[in-house]
């Protein structure tokens, strides 16, 4: 197996990425953090276990923050997939965090007197090693258990690798009843090397820049641009194209909702898989927290024969557009001639300015999730 520094010379070699002395030295640590992680543990000696010596402390992990763009997600994926230690675990961190609320409701209806250590206890078995993608704490309920959580996991020798927009000081920034989120700061500073990758170019945006991202009408040519937007985006060669991956995305309620490609958190979905199934704003919710960019294919001139799909084109928009999600998309007609008339008419002309705005260079370079 490449270990993670060989992989990025190997994207840099083929001309996948570019060179970046910021993106070098967060690999460059990510490196190291894999050289510790494969260091035999040596475990205490029969003296040592009778005089209650514990067991080495598990390698530090990182917290990489930097700007939206800049390879924060791309060198923790080289990380996590050239890792050799086992269990792991790679998760976006909202997913990861309502998961953990439904373990602890599962627990605490079972009469646990301490559930958060249960689900602790599971986690720690489950992976020693733990990457969450775009840390973002906006609920009151994360930032009230987050710090006895994650003091927990480090405690059960579980290493964390962790990417944020925001240095620690601001997570949850003017957040509702914030000093009981500050302990979890403290932790943050404490326990994980804090690491900047914050370099002049916003690759993400770059790709973009300059790139029409809704096309009119339907057709070859439509979907020949965002073919090229995809690639462009993923940095995954066209001829390779039969072989892009696909992807099952979790939805609420122990259900899945298949994605045709899927690379690099960019996802592409014809509007048929996204409007015309049975999909609510939850649903919705859960994929634009997962995907920085989302193409959409075959969007029709809505109106009132299909109202349902208006509706939860309606959802699906408001959705990507809360959580800055960049749109690339193929319609029948312009975002203010896309739903001219029918019972939902009126609220749609808020959605055709969300459409609009989400053109603008202005949205564009705004971070996923923020």
């Amino acid at each position: 197996m490449t270990d993670v520094a060989g992989r990025y010379a190997e994207l840099l070699a083929a001309g996948e990425l570019k060179p970046d002395a910021a993106q070098a030295a967060v690999v460059a640590r990510l490196a190291a953090l894999e050289t510790a992680l494969n260091r035999p543990v040596e475990t205490p000696g029969l003296i040592g276990r009778l005089f209650g010596k514990a067991p080495p402390a598990a390698p530090k992990g990182l917290y990489i923050w930097g700007g939206v763009g800049r390879g924060k997600s791309m060198a923790m994926d080289l990380f996590f997939a050239a890792s050799s230690v086992s269990p792991k675990r790679r998760a976006h961190f909202h997913e990861f965090m309502a998961e953990v609320h439904g373990a602890i409701h599962v627990r605490r209806k079972a009469g646990d007197t301490d559930p958060l250590m249960s689900v602790a206890d599971q986690i720690a078995q489950s992976a020693c090693l733990l990457c969450f993608d775009e840390m973002q704490v906006k609920d009151i309920a994360d930032a009230a258990i987050l710090s006895r959580l994650f003091t927990a996991l480090l405690e059960r020798g579980v290493t964390v690798v962790t990417t944020c927009n925001r240095p620690p000081r601001d997570l949850y920034k003017d957040g509702l009843n914030r000093h009981l989120f500050l302990p979890f700061i403290d932790l943050i500073e404490a326990t994980l090397d804090v690491v900047t990758l914050d370099g002049p170019t916003d690759y993400r945006l770059a790709r973009l820049s300059g790139t029409q991202t809704w096309h009119v009408p339907n057709g070859p040519e439509a979907t020949a641009a965002l073919s090229s937007a995809f690639f462009r985006m993923t940095d995954y060669p066209p001829e390779d194209r039969e072989h892009v991956p696909t992807a099952e995305l979790p939805l609420p309620g122990d259900r899945f909702l298949h994605v045709p490609k899927s690379l690099k958190g960019v996802a592409v979905f014809s509007f048929a898989r996204l409007c015309r199934q049975p999909l609510g704003a939850a649903d919705y919710l859960a994929i634009a927290r997962h995907y920085h960019t989302v193409l959409i294919v075959g969007i029709p001139k809505l109106g009132p024969e299909n109202r349902n799909e208006a509706i939860r084109f309606i959802h699906l928009i408001d959705a990507l557009y809360e959580q800055k999600v960049k749109l690339v998309a193929a319609a029948d007609a312009r975002p203010d001639q896309l739903y001219p008339a029918g019972d939902s008419s009126f609220e749609f002309e808020r959605t055709a300015s969300r459409l609009m705005e989400m053109q603008s260079a202005a949205y564009l370079a705004l971070g996923h999730g923020g």
